[in-house]
C-alpha cells in the first residue's frame, strides 16, 4: 500500500504469535468477573482487547462488529470499557483501553501532546454542522464576522471545523486575530441559546445538530456530510494504542479489519443497523431517526482516506494556530498512523454478508447499556430522539 511521505508499515505476518493483554478495569485492579473473562479468552485462544465504549451513533461499526461476530471471526475477545467521552484521552493514557474510534479533528491536539495512539483506518464522513436561524440575516460563513458562535467546547470537533471554515473565508480565528466569539454551552442547551438570541450561530455534531436543525427551522452554513470541501473527508477513524501496535500488531490489524467490515455493513444496511444498536441498547432513541441520520454519512471505510484526513487537518490546524507553529503535517500524520500490509484499504462490498448471522457471544464481559451510561460530551452521543414539533420555533 502506498502513500505520500514516510510509511509506518507493520508486517504482522512476520511477527510472533499475539501477546495476551492483561485485563484492566477502569478502576484499576481486576474483578473476579474480569479475571474469569481473561481466563475464558486464554482458553479459547482469542486475544482479549479492551474497547472504549461511550454511547455514540458514530460508533455503529463497533457495535455491528460485536453483533455480527466480526471481532470473533478475527480471533478477538472484546471487553467494552465504559469511558465518559470527555475523558477518553485520560483512559488511554492510563492504559485502561486498547482500541476505539474517535473524531480526528478533536484528537490532534492530544496527539501533539503525546496521546499514545495510532489511527488505522477512516470509518465515515459527515456528522458536524454549523447552524444559524432560518430567518436571520446570516446566510454564509462570511456573515459570521463579529458574531457569537455557541459551541460544546473550545476543543470540540465542531469548533475545529468552524475555525477551518471561518479561516478559509478570511475571518480571523487565531489568538492574535480573533474576529468571532466562541461561547461554550452544554450540548443540550445550544439550540435554546440560539433560539433565545444568546448566540448568533451554533456548531455541534449529530444527532443534536440534525435534531436542532429540524425542530427549530435552522439553516446549515456548514454540513460536513454534503459540503464539497468536507463531504469526502473522514471525520471519524479507528485507532489502537501505541502499546498494542508495538506489542501485538497482529491483533491491531485484526481489529482494523473487523471494524472495516462492520463499517461497510453499516453503509449497506443502515435501517438494520439502527434496529440492532437500539434494540441491544448500544444507543438509546428513535430507530427511524437513527436510520435517517446514518443514511447521511458515508460509511465506506478507507485506510488511505483516514490518513489523508489526518494530514489535511494537521495542515489547516497549524495554519490557524491550533497546532504548534511550524508543525510538519506529513510527519505528524506519519507518526500518528499505521498502514498494515494485511489490512486492505477497504473491504469488498457484499450486501448479503452476515445479515442473518448475528453473534451473541462476541462480548464476553459485562456490558453497561446506553440507558445507564449516556454521555453528551462527544459527537453523536446521548439519547437520539426524533424532534417534536416546537410551536415556539422560528419559521
Amino acid at each position: 500500500m502506498k502513500k505520500n511521505g514516510i510509511l509506518f508499515r507493520v508486517t504482522s505476518g512476520l511477527l510472533a504469535a499475539a501477546l495476551t493483554l492483561s485485563l484492566t478495569a477502569c478502576g484499576g485492579s481486576s474483578s473476579n468477573s474480569d479475571a474469569s473473562a481473561a481466563a475464558d479468552s486464554a482458553d479459547s485462544g482469542a486475544t482479549h482487547l479492551r474497547l472504549i465504549y461511550s454511547p455514540s451513533l458514530c460508533a455503529a461499526p463497533m457495535y455491528i462488529a460485536i453483533e455480527n461476530g466480526y471481532f470473533e471471526g478475527e480471533g478477538l475477545d472484546i471487553e467494552q470499557v465504559t469511558v465518559d467521552a470527555a475523558h477518553v484521552s485520560e483512559a488511554i493514557g492510563a492504559d485502561q483501553v486498547d482500541v476505539g474510534m474517535g473524531l480526528i479533528g478533536k484528537m490532534l491536539q492530544p496527539l501533539e501532546n503525546g496521546l499514545p495512539i495510532k489511527f488505522t483506518t477512516g470509518l465515515h464522513t459527515g456528522c458536524t454542522k454549523l447552524l444559524a436561524p432560518g430567518d436571520s440575516d446570516i446566510k454564509s460563513i462570511a456573515d459570521l464576522k463579529g458574531k457569537k458562535i455557541g459551541v460544546p467546547g473550545l476543543a470540540d470537533a465542531a469548533t475545529v471545523v468552524s475555525k477551518r471554515s471561518l479561516s478559509a473565508a478570511g475571518i480571523g480565528v487565531t489568538d492574535q486575530n480573533m474576529e468571532v466569539e466562541f461561547s461554550v454551552y452544554s450540548r443540550n442547551d445550544l439550540a435554546q441559546a440560539l433560539q433565545n438570541g444568546a448566540v448568533d450561530a451554533i456548531a455541534l455534531g449529530d444527532p443534536a445538530a440534525s435534531i436542532a436543525e429540524e425542530q427549530y427551522g435552522l439553516t446549515a452554513l456548514i454540513d460536513t456530510a454534503t459540503d464539497p470541501e468536507y463531504k469526502d473527508e473522514y471525520c471519524c477513524a479507528a485507532f489502537v494504542t501505541s502499546k498494542l501496535a508495538e506489542e501485538n500488531p497482529k491483533a491491531a490489524a485484526a481489529f482494523t479489519r473487523a471494524v472495516q467490515k462492520a463499517s461497510q455493513w453499516v453503509q449497506e444496511n443502515p435501517d438494520e443497523t439502527a434496529k440492532i444498536i437500539t434494540e441491544k441498547e448500544y444507543v438509546s432513541g428513535d430507530v427511524d431517526f437513527c436510520a435517517q441520520i446514518l443514511k447521511t454519512y458515508n460509511y465506506k471505510p478507507s485506510v488511505q482516506g483516514g490518513y489523508d484526513a489526518l494530514k489535511q487537518n494537521a495542515e489547516e490546524l497549524t495554519q490557524i494556530g491550533v497546532l504548534k507553529e511550524g508543525t510538519d503535517a506529513t510527519k505528524f500524520a506519519d507518526n500518528a498512523y499505521i498502514f498494515f500490509d494485511d489490512v486492505p484499504d477497504a473491504p469488498e462490498s457484499d450486501a448479503s454478508t452476515d445479515t442473518a448471522t448475528k453473534s451473541t457471544k462476541a462480548s464476553s464481559v459485562s456490558f453497561q447499556p446506553a440507558a445507564a451510561a449516556e454521555a453528551e460530551d462527544d459527537c453523536c452521543s446521548g439519547k437520539i430522539t426524533k424532534p417534536a414539533q416546537d410551536t415556539n420555533a422560528k419559521a
